[in-house]
């Protein structure tokens, strides 16, 4: 078994102890060694040519933003994941380090009292984040096979009347590569699910709205869904369409976990599906895993255009990469030449 060499960067002895613990009862994975400040980050990861780095944000001498910045600098594809904390300066130091090229987070445990609860969450959170983002760093552009476009069942839709946009590890990084590129006069909503906490969601659509012509906001139960505004999946809550007499309308619940998240791609999907049907453009980013996949099956089934980043431009081509695999997608693009299209496909349908 090829092992995973992982370098631990945190100024506290703590939370080293408790990340080493929670790596090292996976048999994939070596950890190489353990540093307490940026700096030393920086000089070990030239000496130990780790795979993966978790870096913490706040730390003496040099701090994780700037730790991170040198990294990138002499190793720009190593994965780099932030260890940040559950609060609106973590979310905002974060989502600052995802702009500089960190791979992906995860947060603190909230009560490293209970020590058996920490290491759980931290396995739970780091070990499938360092997998995937492991086992992306090996791939060339290609390696994931052969792409088989879509075979329309029926013809595509005359008008496209919402955009959805689902997206996790690397999505902040695309959406504010994407949603800037698209015109304020889009003419439909937009409504995007992105894997994130409470707070962190919040942040990310106000970041996105100071770079997009087009309004962008955080979620609220309620809200009316409107052209020329971008609604955000708060974190912790589904997001779901509702048709309410000649409006449709934004509804927010905390039910169960689909895929391992809150929120879902796929609650949103199906709930488009109800309200738009073929009406719907479909278009999956940069994420790990699979959430989304039975949406787009259901959405893709009933005629809706489906754009999927391709392997290349994606942090980790999990969800794009299974949409395109299971030959659902009508086109596999770039992320840069994503907005183009999208508004092509919008306009085009909607002159038709």
């Amino acid at each position: 078994m090829t092992q995973i060499k992982v370098l631990i960067v945190d100024d506290s002895a703590l939370v080293r102890r408790l990340v080493s613990t929670a790596l090292g009862q996976a048999s994939d994975i070596e950890i190489v060694g353990l540093a307490r400040d940026g700096l030393e980050a920086v000089r070990m990861v030239d000496q130990l040519r780790p795979d993966v780095v978790t870096l913490d944000i706040e730390m003496p001498v040099l701090d994780g933003l700037g730790a991170l910045t040198r990294i990138r600098d002499k190793h720009p594809r190593l994965p780099v994941i932030m260890f940040s904390t559950l609060t609106e300066r973590g979310a905002t130091a974060t989502l600052d380090a995802l702009s500089r090229g960190a791979s992906d987070y995860v947060t603190k445990p909230s009560n490293t009292g209970q020590i058996a609860d920490g290491i759980a969450a931290v396995r739970d959170q780091l070990v499938p984040r360092i997998r995937a983002l492991a086992g992306m760093r090996k791939l060339t552009p290609g390696a994931g096979g052969p792409i088989v476009r879509r075979t329309r069942p029926v013809p595509a839709p005359t008008r496209v009347d919402a955009l959805l946009i689902g997206c996790s590890t690397g999505g902040p990084d695309a959406l504010a590569r994407l949603l800037p590129r698209l015109p304020g006069d889009l003419g439909v909503p937009v409504l995007v699910v992105q894997h994130m906490p409470p707070v962190f969601t919040a942040m990310l659509a106000q970041r996105l709205d100071k770079l997009s012509a087009l309004t962008v906001r955080e979620a609220a139960d309620g809200d009316q869904v409107r052209p020329g505004e971008v609604l955000i999946a708060p974190g912790d809550h589904h997001l779901r369409v509702r048709r309410s007499g000649a409006s449709v309308r934004a509804f927010l619940d905390q039910g169960p976990q689909e895929n391992f998240c809150r929120p879902a791609v796929d609650v949103l999907f199906r709930s488009a599906f109800e309200v738009y049907g073929a009406g719907a453009l479909v278009t999956m980013l940069t994420g790990m895993g699979q959430d989304g996949l039975a949406g787009t099956r259901e959405l893709a089934a009933a005629g809706a255009p489906v754009l999927v980043q391709d392997e290349e431009s994606s942090v980790v081509w999990g969800m794009p990469g299974a949409v395109a695999g299971a030959g659902l997608a009508d086109d596999v693009l770039a992320l840069d030449a994503l907005a183009d299209r999208i508004t092509r496909t919008i306009r085009r349908s909607r002159a038709a």
